[in-house]
């Protein structure tokens, strides 16, 4: 199995469960919920990868600078 077929088996299992443990209420907004809990940690450890460096993590990440940069804003890593 590859790396992405992991990390996506992980997510499939943890929405899996996050719907079994609703017991019958309604979910909201899944799409930003996963979004914001998956993004800063990806974050946190591309830049720790990257020893810093914004401009490898974002090669790193298939992102322009500037959008990481602004990510790292939003979730307060700068």
């Amino acid at each position: 199995m590859s790396r992405q077929s992991e990390i996506a088996e992980f997510v499939k299992r943890t929405l899996d469960r996050y719907f079994r443990d609703l017991d019958g209420e309604k979910p909201s907004a899944v799409y930003e919920m996963v979004l914001r809990n998956v993004e800063k940690p990806m974050l946190e450890t591309v830049m720790r990868h990257a020893n810093g460096n914004q401009t490898v993590a974002a090669e790193m990440l298939g992102i322009n600078r500037n959008t990481l940069r602004r990510k790292l804003i939003e979730h307060k890593l700068l």
